[in-house]
């Protein structure tokens, strides 16, 4: 008996490779190396300040592109995507030890606290009275606008440098895993800008400085204490940079939805701006100009959380396995599992 095939369910399609591919993403991160290689090799040769201007620009996306590769994009693999993103034109900060950081401030309900939080800007009471006067003078300057982008990567660098050099010696094995593989970057980038962009080494810090000093300006008021964890997390509704932090500015928008590629954030604010609004309870800027206005030489927040940490908590500075330097400023936070690279 001949069997009727007309209405039976077709057999369903191998899924072509690339379709979970992010394109513009891929596209962006081609770009991005390749601007920031062209400025090296040939813009060095025909204008020092130009080539300076570009390799600021693009290690500065190189920057929010590491974000973007540590939330799951381009690709669904991450290794891939650490491959892409993972020549270290900005010197400092291991992918692996941004990735791991990063996704561990992305627990919204503990945004802002001085340990939970690896990206809070604020101390805890009892640690920063402890301070000397020149170092509490210091992040006085650096909460303002104006000063988070002079002198606020130089303090960032040094306090993450300073706890991952203790996590290594403490034998965190994550972390050792992670400067290895940031060790071949730097060894495959060094001969790169000696030979191929004949710049000095020490000149090259300058692009690296100023490009962390351009996501300053970003991160400087990314997130305020709030009871509620919506009102925590700021929108800067338009911005020339919006490329270069790759929608960031519409930062409750990428906070809410993380998993949400770069490209699309701009359509969903634009969606539902008024809820977005009532969301976070309006702390809400129109631009970055008025961000500076409001906070160029006047400090936004205050060093001292408000409400979280007032009182000494034995055993937090006791466990150096389990803490990591905030990568803003200068205090702690807790480091959860190590996330997988797939």
């Amino acid at each position: 008996m001949r069997r009727n095939h007309r209405h039976a369910a077709p057999t369903p399609r191998a899924r072509p490779i690339f379709s979970a591919v992010e394109w513009p993403t891929v596209v962006l991160i081609a770009g991005c190396y390749g601007a920031w290689l062209a400025a090296g090799t040939i813009g060095w040769t025909v204008s020092p300040w130009l080539a300076v201007a570009v390799l600021t620009i693009a290690i500065a996306l190189q920057s929010s592109l590491m974000h973007e590769a540590a939330h799951g994009h381009p690709t669904r693999n991450g290794l891939v995507n650490e491959f892409l993103v993972g020549l270290p034109i900005g010197l400092v900060y291991p992918y692996r030890r941004f990735k791991k950081l990063h996704l561990c401030h992305h627990a919204d309900e503990r945004l802002t606290d001085p340990f939970d939080d690896p990206e809070s800007c604020y101390q805890a009471f009892w640690k920063h009275e402890a301070l000397p006067g020149w170092l509490r003078a210091l992040l006085s300057f650096n909460n303002t606008m104006v000063g988070r982008f002079l002198i606020g990567p130089a303090l960032s660098n040094v306090a993450f440098l300073a706890s991952d050099l203790k996590l290594l010696r403490a034998g965190d094995v994550g972390v050792q895993r992670a400067w290895r593989h940031h060790l071949v970057g730097l060894a495959i980038l060094a001969p790169i800008i000696v030979f191929a962009f004949e710049m000095p080494l020490w000149l090259y810090l300058v692009p690296v400085y100023l490009g962390q000093s351009l996501i300053a300006i970003r991160t400087f008021a990314e997130h305020q204490w709030s009871e509620r964890p919506d009102g925590r997390t700021i929108i800067v509704e338009r911005s020339p940079l919006a490329l270069l932090f790759l929608n960031n500015n519409l930062h409750l928008v990428h906070h809410k939805q993380p998993t949400v590629p770069w490209y699309e954030l701009p359509r969903l604010f634009r969606a539902r701006r008024e809820e977005w609004v009532r969301m976070n309870g309006g702390y809400v800027f129109p631009n970055y100009l008025a961000l500076f206005r409001a906070f160029a030489l006047k400090s936004k927040e205050p060093i001292v959380h408000p409400v979280l940490r007032r009182q000494p908590e034995p055993g937090r500075a006791l466990r150096p396995r389990i803490r990591a330097r905030n990568v803003n400023g200068l205090g702690s936070a807790p480091v959860p599992a190590e996330p997988s690279t797939e």
